[in-house]
């Protein structure tokens, strides 16, 4: 099983970045998938989660209305499109199938970074 995580990188106030997972080794389409987030010294955070199907999506307080989480079945991936990004964003992002579940898996990261 991989999650691939891409896309992060530095961006500046107001900025905007999509980070992809590209995932392998299960069935994807039947897999909730997620994305998290953590600062250092802060608690992980679930940022936005979507269905299998991905007809519906969850998103946090904190970003609702500025992320929006998609994904292609085709092509075993699940995006995530950060818009008016602020510095309180900046975090190590996490691709997630499965939530916290028994066959739950997470990728290696993607750091963002959003500062002038």
């Amino acid at each position: 099983v991989q999650l691939v995580e891409s896309g992060g990188g530095l961006v500046q106030p107001g900025g905007s970045l999509r980070l992809s997972c590209a995932a392998s080794g299960f069935t994807f389409s039947t897999y909730i998938m997620s994305w998290h987030r953590r600062t250092p010294g802060k608690e992980r955070e679930l940022v936005a989660t979507i269905s299998n199907g991905g007809g519906h999506s969850n998103y946090a307080d904190s970003v609702k209305g500025r992320f929006t989480i998609s994904r292609d079945n085709a092509k075993n991936t699940v995006y995530l499109q950060m818009n008016s990004l602020q510095p309180e964003d900046t975090a190590m992002y996490y691709c997630n199938a499965g939530l916290y579940g028994p066959r739950a898996y997470w990728g290696q990261g993607t750091q963002v970074t959003v500062s002038s």
